[in-house]
């Protein structure tokens, strides 16, 4: 595999199917990895992912976990622990949330600058650690708000169109939102639900203001290269399940990445739980969808076995 993007297959063109990390540790000396899809179902954590980690870790090499979580770092690492991951496998974590609640929190520039203290929360009571420690008061109504926090759905089972009346509203009143989870849809536990990102994604249609924050943008790549501390990019590999979001964000960091295949994308792909892909068309189906990625593999393990 190389440092840069891997080049647009055509015609009978094939992408590279690894069977486990074990192949690829020796190219590289650190790891982006994603972690719904690729650690994780939201319910429980993968086989093999563990034992994968660990190896990684034996073999020197450095990893930062990094997700469109609409939550803070710290709640994610108590998460992992209660799946049974240990801090010690990885050097840090970064997440949608902990971007969008450093920029609440410092204010920084001119955007949230000018947001004012009235918050709108549009999302689930667990999400409620990304209020906590700031200068907000949460108001009930959007007539009451300066700006709309999206954390995602408040129901798990729901759908855009349910949002409607409220997006509708949000963005006639020309009330900024934050999206701190820019993914449209995460499989939890086996079913498909809509993310923070499809709400946002329908109210910029209606004509509303949205602050996105995570993968695909490039600038949270910045803090994964800090903890990593590698400087040269070439030896860092990203890897996720989500084309749109993991695959473009390594391709806007200028990094290599390799396509988890039983994950969000397996049902598109055709493919059974746990079935290895056609290389063939597998490149066929990154081609269509416009993203690149070096490589694949089935799902985050040490090897085939």
């Amino acid at each position: 595999m190389t440092s840069s993007p891997a080049p647009p297959p055509t015609g009978e063109e094939s992408l590279a199917i690894y069977s486990g990390m074990e192949e690829l540790a020796a190219g590289y000396e650190g790891y982006i990895l994603d972690l719904w899809g690729v650690i994780h179902d939201g319910v429980t954590v993968f086989p093999g992912v563990i034992d994968c980690l660990f190896r990684l870790r034996e073999a020197g090499k450095r990893m930062v976990l990094l997700s469109n979580a609409p939550r803070r770092s710290h709640v994610i690492v108590e998460q992992l622990m209660s799946f049974g991951v240990p801090e010690n496998l990885y050097d840090g974590i970064m997440s949608s949330g902990q971007e969008a609640y450093d920029h609440l929190s410092a204010r920084d520039d001119p955007w949230y600058a000018a947001l004012g203290e009235r918050c709108f929360h549009i999302g689930p009571e667990r999400d409620m650690n990304m209020l906590e420690g700031l200068s907000l008061q949460e108001v009930e109504t959007l007539a009451e708000a300066e700006f709309i926090l999206n954390t995602g759905p408040w129901d798990d089972g729901a759908m855009v169109a349910d949002y409607e009346d409220i997006l509708s509203e949000g963005a006639r009143a020309k009330v900024p939102m934050i999206c701190s989870n820019p993914d449209l849809e995460v499989i939890r536990g086996g079913v498909r639900m809509i993310c923070a990102g499809a709400l946002a994604r329908r109210y910029e249609e209606l004509g509303g203001e949205v602050r996105h924050h995570g993968k695909p943008d490039k600038g949270i790549y910045e803090s994964c290269f800090r903890c990593l501390g590698i400087a040269d990019h070439s030896h860092i590999l990203a890897v996720g399940d989500s084309l749109r979001t993991d695959i473009t964000g390594a391709e806007n960091a200028g990094i290599d990445s390799l396509l988890v295949t039983d994950g969000l994308h397996r049902e598109e792909i055709g493919l059974a739980r746990g079935e290895t892909p056609d290389p063939v068309r597998l490149a066929g189906f990154c081609t269509a969808a416009g993203h690149f990625p070096n490589g694949a593999i089935t799902s985050f393990r040490w090897n085939g076995e």
